[in-house]
């Protein structure tokens, strides 16, 4: 086990209204340089779904895909010991500053993509920020026991907040 530093930035824009925190990025995605870069994650088949999009293809059609829909996407994690991509086996771990997203755009809601991500933006982040974040059920191909379908149906929440907003409501 080693321990490896964050490798990239957050993606946000000043119109960024929904911030999504995963745990920590995977090899693929290191190795990609962007977020959810293994091919078994379905993170970018569920935004697509939730938001009525073609599935991206490429980085740029990830990155562009994320902020027309008012999304930013960052990680807990800024760096801890790993083995692999496995989040179980992450040991300590360090907190990402968001400070840099909120201070910079209007986040109205935060989710957390899966238990570790949330149990670390509880434990670190949130006593900073005094922001409470809600736990979505993890996109990762390690949590087999939610399907596509389910995930889609959990995730949606992300396209009802934006709808909401959208309608006084």
């Amino acid at each position: 086990m080693s321990r490896i530093d964050h490798p990239f930035g957050p993606l946000y824009s000043d119109h960024s209204r929904i911030l999504v925190l995963g745990s920590f990025p995977s090899i693929r995605s290191r190795e990609q340089n962007f977020f959810y870069g293994h091919p078994q994650n379905r993170f970018w088949k569920v935004i697509s779904a939730v938001f009525h999009e073609p599935l991206p293809q490429t980085v740029r059609e990830k990155r562009d895909m994320i902020l027309r829909n008012d999304l930013a996407l960052w990680d807990s994690i800024a760096s801890c010991e790993i083995a692999g991509s496995s989040d179980a086996s992450i040991r300590n771990a360090e907190p990402n500053d968001i400070s840099c997203i909120l201070n910079n755009c209007s986040i109205e809601h935060i989710y957390c993509n899966g238990r570790k991500s949330h149990d670390l933006y509880c434990r670190y982040i949130e006593p900073q920020t005094g922001r409470r974040a809600e736990c979505l059920p993890s996109t990762s191909p390690a949590n087999a026991r939610w399907t596509l379908e389910r995930l889609i149906e959990s995730w949606s929440v992300l396209n009802m907040q934006y709808l909401r907003k959208e309608s006084g409501q």
